[in-house]
């Protein structure tokens, strides 16, 4: 008996949760609060911000030459967060289906 059908169902759900995440990624991105977040509102409200390196090893890493935080650099200001929303969101996806392929085990033989 052929898992045919059930391989379809599955690739089915999963491009529909893809899509439902770019869509996400990409529509709402433009809300995003412009206000700090994380370690940057803290570095403000225990005022260390000012201390921070002039030179951060986050900035030497490969993808900081291509985003200006949540943005993409040289793409217009009202597309470049969505695009990285884009971008976020395939990487994201694109590195669980590997580690997924990588980690799950084929069922061995015939059921």
């Amino acid at each position: 008996m052929s898992d045919r059908p059930t391989q379809l169902r599955y690739g089915t759900f999963f491009l529909s949760g893809l899509g439902i995440a770019l869509g996400v990624a990409v529509l709402v991105s433009p809300f995003a609060s412009p206000s700090p977040d994380g370690l940057n509102r803290v570095a403000e409200d225990l005022e260390f911000a000012d201390k921070e390196h002039p030179d951060p090893p986050a900035k030497q890493l490969p993808f900081a030459q291509i985003f200006d935080g949540y943005a993409l650099k040289g793409v217009p200001e009202a597309v470049a967060t969505p695009v990285a929303g884009l971008a976020g969101t395939l990487v994201t996806f694109g590195l669980a289906w590997g580690a997924g392929k990588l980690l799950v085990r084929k069922s061995q033989g015939a059921d």
